[in-house]
């Protein structure tokens, strides 16, 4: 059965990437242009992005995650739309990206809650998993770690353990330059994505 979600957008956007100065793509968004490809490291695992054919090749290994089609269309959209601005350290909770609060609960059902109860009494393999990420420790509890999602745009997910009287929490947060990058929409597919990289390496 074809991906009618899947399908129209990615037609839509590699129509796009077809079309569009490579070089100028690769100098908005901070990646590397051999004449045949984009080169960009999602999550800590190099990629190529062909072009002007719009293919991942994904390293024998990489997480699953890291070649599906809804990798595919985020990645396109970047290169596309998204531009790599300088970050000030800072960084945005889900709800204070532009439009983020109109989703901010679908964001936590789709994202929070899952890499909460995905990891809920399994500390140890969530920073197993951080690490393996090529993670940075972080400062909240219990246990936290910032991820370079893409080269200059960092995800930092913070995983709080339950006990008796509360289950577990988890948090994500997104350097302030995802706002110039990616859209509301964009960040959720991403919390997924972080999930779903560190499921493959726990």
């Amino acid at each position: 059965m074809k991906n009618q979600k899947e399908e129209a957008p990615l037609a839509i956007y590699l129509e796009r990437f077809a079309k569009l100065d490579p070089e100028a793509a690769a100098a908005r968004c901070g990646a590397s242009f051999d004449g045949k490809g984009f080169a960009l490291t999602l999550l800590g695992t190099p990629l190529r992005v062909t072009w002007p054919e719009g293919l991942i090749k994904a390293p024998e290994g990489a997480p699953r995650a890291a070649s599906a089609g809804y990798t595919r269309i985020l990645l396109l959209r970047y290169l596309c739309e998204g531009v790599l601005a300088p970050g000030t350290g800072r960084f945005l909770a889900y709800r204070e990206l532009p439009w983020g609060a109109v989703y901010d609960a679908n964001f936590s059902g789709r994202c929070s809650k899952r890499l909460a109860g995905t990891f809920a009494g399994d500390l140890a393999g969530f920073r197993r998993a951080c690490l393996a990420l090529g993670g940075r420790e972080s400062t909240l509890p219990d246990a936290s770690f910032d991820l370079d999602f893409l080269d200059g745009l960092t995800v930092r997910v913070a995983l709080r353990d339950g006990d008796d009287e509360f289950p577990p929490t988890s948090q994500f947060l997104f350097s302030d330059n995802f706002v110039t990058a990616f859209t509301a929409e964009d960040a959720a597919v991403i919390g997924e994505t972080v999930i779903k990289f560190l499921v493959a390496r726990r």
